[in-house]
């Protein structure tokens, strides 16, 4: 085994087998993450080269302890994890390499050879014959002669799969050539003659016609949701292999002294090895995994890997329902409460995303801009829409009418007889079951009016109402220039920043707005039950007003004829009891009654139909999952969706033509690009990735839509870096931005961004909240003038 240079990573000789180690360097990527330590074959590669690599795996096994997740892969059908390693792709290099030869010769030019590019979001180039039989439609192919690269372009390839060839044809020239070689693109043959004639030149006159595209192979989210947990133990001489489960699969069915298999749809075959099995279990884990595989008939290049208790990838954890560390439990959960019991300040949340990503807020929900006497908020609003190019005129109540100097900026409409009607603000708190609603706030960061649009779906709501809901957010997104951050709540899974808005007030109708009053008249007794200890955790449901409705963990409000009784259960806190009592005075103005559980009067049994059991155990405390926020980039193949993980990711895996999906557990965000033509799609993909996940996700999850340049600190949280001038046009950027698709972040920018408040205070001499109220041109100037530019 010889070591690669590090400026020929990503080039792979067929004939060879190598071994790529990868620990986590930043403190994001650690927290919970394990190395990585792949073993890759070539295709062509011979048995000795095999066996001397995977005894060299063998040997930094056990030097680097359990804390290391083993891959086994093969060429071309490697792991989404070892692809997002080698960017912009991966190459594939004919033959093998002499030992007295160095791995990529720089600087040569006496070259001819034609390279396959194909992939999506992980390209690889592959050396293949030099002649028009190589080529097909739906594939890019370039024609390397040394001092001239011809990309070609297939009449069926994509926009975002030319832009990525691209950025590997000028990766392999700056690696290769130092950057003295030519590129030449032929994205349509008839109108590049001198290029055409090159290639004929070398490859001959094309006789007939191009070969059709090759179909993808790819595996779609379906495919990869059928799961099958093996137990695999010795029993005397023989290897007993049984099927111990399918979805949804639960952490405790894996003991620490035992050994297993999951078999992800023959996609990928996961071995995890308990704390307390042997040494000599762990070396046959390899060897266990291709026999299985041979077992079940699957490809011999089926990806393999091997975990270890207290060890597992983030991909093998999100295969089951609930993942918790044993380890660092008590230490994680105290540092989740430690967040949430934390006093939100709007200044932390803007200056710290990662803070605002963690408790999912973007503020503090107040919906409070500080507007100057000289700038009403209508021209606060109407300079964003001019910085964004739209006409300065504003959609909603707000026209014609005068502003105070603080004011809440949240407007609410509800979907009835399929408009979109304004709700009065006295009024907005107060949301129906049978209705959908529409909720836009506003807010100011970093000097810049920010809009989230809440599209709330009650569980009563027709799929016409659904229908019209969506419809009617499309519209206001247009009047807003496509600003607005679109997330879609369901009744039941508000997240809490929504709750914060309403400041503790939110109480659910079991009723369709406006039912009442035409002929009828409201129920006489109706029960509402209080959850939630703070204002961005409380929410007030109706419920059917009979006893088994009642918990004893909780609060509830029974309203009759000229009473409202307050009843507290056993085991609810006082900080329960002060949210139901702002809860009380949206829901009742009668005379309040407080009960104790175990000490209702009479009358307050016979309003509830009679005594009957309800639940009564203390609850116990909701676990929390051990989960790493995972990203992913969406396509459609045959109507299924299909996604390829970028492992490791940062906002430079954030792409103008894709569509991006980051789970992060709570809540599914889609990121889309500026030249995404797929985005009417987005929302769908989510629900389809909720439905096909094989940890049987909840379909309620919130799902983000958030499109390039308007991210909301929320999702910015979850990037270990984020330059959020990375997408503003600069005319001192366009040559660098335009010609080299692989452009580092601006690291002074973000340098500026991320100071703590007392440097950034010593440095600009004014705080964030005072220089990020600037005009954008004073910010920049303010800038260069003191080296972050």
């Amino acid at each position: 085994m010889l070591p690669v240079p590090e400026g020929a990573y990503g080039n792979f000789f067929e004939e060879h087998c190598y071994v790529v180690l990868h620990v986590p360097q930043s403190l994001k990527a650690t927290q919970g993450a394990s190395s990585d330590l792949h073993y890759w074959v070539g295709k062509e590669a011979g048995a000795e080269a095999q066996g001397a690599a995977a005894t060299f795996v063998q040997q930094l096994q056990e030097e680097r302890g359990t804390l290391t997740v083993l891959h086994r892969e093969a060429q071309a059908h490697e792991s989404d994890c070892f692809r997002s390693y080698f960017r912009p792709g991966i190459i594939y290099r004919k033959g093998g390499l002499p030992s007295d030869l160095k791995h990529v010769e720089t600087n040569m030019f006496n070259i001819q050879r034609l390279l396959h590019i194909k992939g999506r979001k992980h390209m690889s180039a592959t050396e293949v014959e030099l002649s028009w039989n190589s080529f097909n439609k739906g594939d890019i192919f370039l024609l390397d002669l040394g001092k001239m690269m011809i990309q070609w372009n297939g009449p069926k390839t994509s926009i975002s799969e030319k832009a990525r060839g691209l950025a590997l044809t000028y990766s392999i020239r700056d690696r290769e050539r130092g950057g003295r070689a030519q590129i030449g693109v032929v994205d349509d043959e008839v109108k590049a003659p001198d290029l055409m004639q090159i290639m004929e030149s070398v490859l001959g006159r094309r006789v007939g016609s191009l070969r059709a595209a090759m179909p993808n192979k790819d595996i779609n989210q379906l495919q990869k949701a059928n799961i099958r947990l093996y137990h695999i133990y010795e029993k005397g001489k023989d290897l007993v292999v049984l099927e111990l489960a399918t979805p949804p699969l639960t952490q405790d069915l894996l003991q620490e002294e035992d050994f297993y298999i999951l078999d992800q749809g023959g996609f990928k075959i996961y071995v995890w090895q308990g704390g307390l099995s042997s040494l000599q279990e762990r070396k046959a884990a390899f060897s266990r995994a291709a026999g299985f595989i041979q077992a079940k008939g699957y490809p011999t290049y089926t990806n393999v890997e091997v975990v270890n208790d207290g060890a597992e990838s983030a991909a093998f954890k999100q295969l089951f329902r609930i993942w918790t560390e044993k380890r660092s439990r008590n230490r994680r959960l105290g540092r989740i409460d430690k967040l949430i019991h934390v006093k939100l300040d709007v200044g932390k949340l803007h200056s710290q995303p990662e803070l605002a990503a963690q408790l999912r807020m973007v503020d503090d929900g107040s919906g409070k801009v500080e507007v100057g006497k000289a700038q009403s908020l209508e021209q606060c609003h109407c300079q964003h829409r001019a910085d964004l190019g739209c006409d300065q005129s504003l959609p909603g109540s707000r026209l014609g009418h005068p502003q105070e100097e603080e004011t809440t900026l949240t407007d609410v409409w509800c979907m009835q007889d399929l408009r979109r009607q304004p709700v009065d603000p006295k009024h907005h708190g107060q949301l129906c079951a049978g209705n959908c609603y529409l909720v836009l706030y506003t807010y100011q960061r970093m000097g810049r009016v920010q809009y989230l649009l809440y599209l709330w779906q009650g569980h009563q709501a027709t799929a016409d109402e659904i229908e019209a809901l969506n419809s009617n957010a499309e519209e206001l997104d247009t009047m807003y220039c496509g600003a607005l951050v679109q997330e879609h709540v369901t009744m039941g899974s508000e997240p809490p920043h929504f709750l914060a808005i309403f400041q503790g007030q939110l109480v659910v109708f079991q009723e369709r707005a406006g039912h009442y009053g035409r002929g009828k008249s409201a129920p006489t007794t109706r029960l509402f039950h209080v959850q939630g200890t703070d204002s961005y955790s409380t929410r007030t449901v109706e419920v059917p007003a009979r006893a088994s409705s009642l918990n004893s963990n909780d609060i509830f409000l029974l309203v009759i004829a000229g009473v409202c009784y307050l009843w507290f259960g056993k085991g609810c806190n006082g900080d329960q009891r002060e949210m139901a009592r702002v809860a009380v005075t949206v829901i009742s103005k009668k005379n309040e009654e407080t009960v104790l559980e175990g000490q209702e009067p009479p009358h307050f049994w016979e309003a509830l139909g009679g005594r009957a059991p309800y639940p009564s155990n203390k609850r116990l405390p909701e676990e929390v999952p051990s989960v790493q926020p995972r990203l992913f980039e969406c396509s459609s193949q045959m109507g299924c969706l299909v996604l390829a993980e970028v492992v490791f990711f940062s906002q430079e895996d954030l792409g103008q033509y894709d569509v991006m999906l980051l789970d992060t557990w709570q809540e599914i965000f889609l990121w889309l690009g500026g030249a995404a033509g797929a985005w009417k799609k987005a929302v769908a993909w989510g629900q389809e990735y909720l439905k096909a996940h094989p940890a049987g996700r909840s379909l309620a999850t919130p799902i983000v839509l958030v499109k390039q340049g308007h991210e909301p600190p929320t999702f910015t949280g979850w990037f270990f870096t984020w330059d959020p001038y990375k997408w503003t046009p600069d005319p001192s950027n366009k040559e660098v931005v335009e010609g080299s698709p692989g452009t580092a972040s601006l690291i002074s920018e973000i340098t500026a961004f991320y100071l703590s408040d007392s440097d950034f205070q010593d440095i600009f001499g004014k705080s964030k909240e005072e220089f990020y109220n600037m005009a954008t041109w004073r910010q920049r100037q303010e800038k260069k003038q003191l080296g972050f530019f």
